[in-house]
């Protein structure tokens, strides 16, 4: 089981020690001017540090975003969920048979029935539709 350790650096930000379920030791180290530092350890000397990445705010947040699957989902995963403080971002995949399948998202009343809001729509040639009205029709 992989664990997550999270310790305050006074003076230069927060840090963060994953130790994964193969065993590898990744310590990301976000600074408080936005800056973030990613080490790998030596699978067989934990204290090794074997490489270093250092990102600004915005490549950070890109990489983030990569690796929470906002930018490409596998093809394997129906659905995912991404947890931000107090807000819950899913993916779901419209099967053709699902009851919203051609329907618009006004027409589902997806907000009102659900207090959810669709903050974007990936159509199957890869088109992405951001931030999508109550016209927005629902593709399988």
């Amino acid at each position: 089981m992989s664990t997550i350790r999270e310790t305050n650096l006074p003076g230069i930000g927060r840090k963060f020690q994953i130790d994964t379920r193969t065993g590898d030791k990744l310590v990301i180290i976000v600074h408080d001017d936005g800056k973030r530092e990613m080490h790998h350890f030596d699978y067989n000397d934990p204290e090794e540090s074997i490489s270093m990445v250092t990102l600004d705010d915005s490549e950070a947040r890109r990489v983030g975003a990569i690796l929470g699957g906002m930018v490409y989902m596998p093809k394997a995963l129906e659905s995912v969920n991404v947890a931000f403080d107090q807000i819950l971002i899913e993916w779901f995949k419209v099967e053709p048979e699902a009851k919203g399948a051609g329907k618009t998202i006004g027409e589902l009343h997806i907000r009102k029935r659900t207090g959810a809001a669709i903050i974007a729509v990936t159509m199957k040639d890869q088109v992405k539709v951001v931030k999508p009205g109550p016209e927005q029709v629902i593709h399988n």
